[in-house]
């Protein structure tokens, strides 16, 4: 199992990591736990209810990597915008500015936190595990972490991948990715991307039935 994850018997996965991809996988997740930043506490004295209901931003971050993780719900596969006044199927431009806007008001609060507690579980999960000196450690998640995990590895891809300038959709951008020199800056960030990209794959797989 080492690098990769493998099914458990009854459910769940495991993979043997050592210190280095302990270390880097902590780093990574806390870095992204930054990135998204903190929840919105309850101010002392006031009902904790009230932050249910509370209302997100109405426009997209300005950090293309959050960018990504929190994208427009309007935007993409749509129908192409028509111009104002003009009869026809699909939506003005500001139409879908507008539409985007509301939906991301009552939703981000919520992404953010799904994402910070994905990124939480990475973290305490790793922190869980026995030092493994010479050898590697072995990480044994139940299935129900399995789903935290997932979500984590997939915006740690996102996060890198818009770093990198490479798309999910960029099949010969990440391919290009295989044949950097060893002394291109971006290497580790490269090597990074690729490792988390098998670590994702072969989470998925032991899910599958």
């Amino acid at each position: 199992m080492p690098g990769h994850f493998e099914p458990l018997p009854g459910g769940g996965a495991a993979v043997a990591l050592d210190d280095v991809e302990i270390s880097i996988l902590r780093s990574l997740a806390i870095q992204l736990l930054e990135l998204i930043g903190p929840g919105d506490e309850p101010v002392e004295g006031e009902d904790p209810l009230a932050a249910l209901f509370a209302e997100g931003p109405t426009e997209p971050p300005s950090d293309p990597a959050l960018a990504r993780l929190f994208p427009d719900a309007y935007r993409g596969p749509t129908p192409a915008p028509r111009p104002p006044g003009e009869p026809g199927p699909g939506m003005t431009e500001e139409e879908i500015r507008a539409a985007s806007s509301e939906f991301r008001r009552y939703t981000e609060n919520d992404l953010r936190a799904g994402k910070r507690a994905n990124a939480l579980a990475v973290v305490r999960a790793l922190d869980g595990l026995e030092p493994g000196g010479d050898s590697a450690a072995v990480l044994k998640l139940p299935h129900d972490q399995c789903r935290y995990w997932l979500g984590a590895l997939n915006d740690l891809r996102l996060t890198i991948g818009t770093r990198l300038e490479v798309s999910d959709e960029d099949d010969a951008g990440e391919t290009g990715l295989y044949r950097l020199p060893d002394d291109d800056p971006r290497k580790p960030m490269v090597m990074a991307y690729l490792w988390l990209g098998v670590l994702q794959e072969t989470l998925v797989e032991t899910l599958l039935p």
